[in-house]
């Protein structure tokens, strides 16, 4: 395989990473690359991307309901109220990542977006869209970057507020999951759906 499309067992055009396994083919078609806003959906987005960090994306993927389960589905004034003993039933918790530092900055960054005004985290990760009439689609997945310079700015920004757990690499994944910018390959055929 070069890295380019390649296709599923329907006949569709694929990026390649999205036909491994079941559990891919339907983010990839439904959901990887469309626009998510919201304060609490973009918070999930962030801290799943936080917990993939060392990981690949299918473990979160599988466990994404043990998630929402365990952090009151990602509801940020919730999740900013969670106590010590909150913090020492996920770390117990078999339906997620029970990785301690992980966890400790997904209570802290619901305990500083709490204090954000509605709407002010979905404006901000936002504003760091870049213009996708200046974006070429990627023809391989060896066109895909890693970092940009607008995931290196938004990570730096959402540092400087106070969140945590969130580097250019990361702040990228959650850009390419919330459709800042439409990295499926030029002739997928869901890059097409979603033009």
């Amino acid at each position: 395989m070069n890295g380019g499309v390649a296709p599923g067992s329907d006949g569709k055009l694929r990026c390649p990473w999205g036909l491994s396994t079941d559990d891919y083919v339907t983010y990839h078609d439904e959901e990887w690359g469309r626009p998510v806003h919201g304060d609490d959906a973009l918070f999930e987005r962030l801290c799943l991307e936080a917990f993939q960090s060392g990981l690949s994306w299918i473990t979160i993927l599988r466990r994404r309901e043990g998630f929402r389960v365990a952090f009151d589905g990602f509801k940020i004034a919730s999740v900013a109220e969670f106590t010590d003993a909150d913090e020492e039933r996920l770390l117990a918790d078999a339906g997620i990542i029970r990785n301690r530092a992980k966890i400790k900055a997904t209570l802290a960054n619901a305990r500083v977006l709490a204090g954000w005004s509605p709407g002010e985290l979905d404006t901000l990760i936002w504003s760091y869209a870049p213009d996708p009439a200046v974006r070429l689609a990627p023809r391989t997945i060896a066109d895909v970057p890693a970092v940009t310079d607008e995931s290196t700015a938004l990570a730096k920004d959402l540092k400087k507020r106070g969140l945590r757990f969130i580097g250019p690499t990361t702040a990228y994944a959650l850009m390419q999951a919330c459709g800042l910018v439409d990295d499926h390959l030029r002739d997928c055929f869901a890059r097409r759906a979603s033009a």
